[in-house]
């Protein structure tokens, strides 16, 4: 199984034949003047969360120097299950739920096949990035079956 760093480099490779602009050393795209910002980390404890969904901020490297944009969406991209608060923290938050996706890649890192995600954004990157892991990684997608958030934009996703 490839490590998250791995697929995520090679969606931005898939982005650029869009004409969406990315980095090489940052994880965002940018389309139509919108930042889809990738972040990836073991965990996320809900406080936290919270304070970097509402900070928005992403980083742009232009040559030397450095600036700071307002992303647009995040995709926070993790290699341990989330835990319930966080997915609530999500799903219960009109404001996150509209701009921010969760995405549980541990159990395609720990090859058991799964991946499950959380998506109620309007992200056209982050319908792509679920493309690509079905069309690239063989990815199915099943429904989530979590009573506290909506089966309608959670699924579970099994690699065939």
């Amino acid at each position: 199984m490839p490590r998250v760093w791995e697929i995520l480099r090679r969606f931005k490779d898939c982005c650029k034949f869009r004409g969406w602009k990315t980095s090489e050393t940052e994880d965002w795209v940018e389309t139509e003047d919108k930042y889809h910002n990738f972040l990836w980390a073991r965990d996320i404890h809900p406080s936290s969360f919270k304070k970097i969904a509402s900070d928005r901020k992403c980083v742009i490297q232009e040559g030397f120097s450095y600036r700071v944009v307002e992303a647009s969406y995040t995709a926070c991209l993790l290699t341990k299950t989330p835990s319930e608060g966080l997915v609530q923290t999500i799903s219960e938050n009109p404001d996150f739920s509209k701009r921010v996706a969760l995405y549980d890649l541990s159990p395609l890192l720990e090859g058991r096949h799964l991946c499950i995600k959380l998506n109620s954004t309007d992200s056209p990157v982050f319908r792509e990035f679920e493309s690509f892991l079905k069309k690239e990684l063989n990815v199915k997608l099943k429904p989530l079956s979590n009573p506290r958030t909506s089966t309608e934009n959670c699924t579970i996703a099994e690699l065939a």
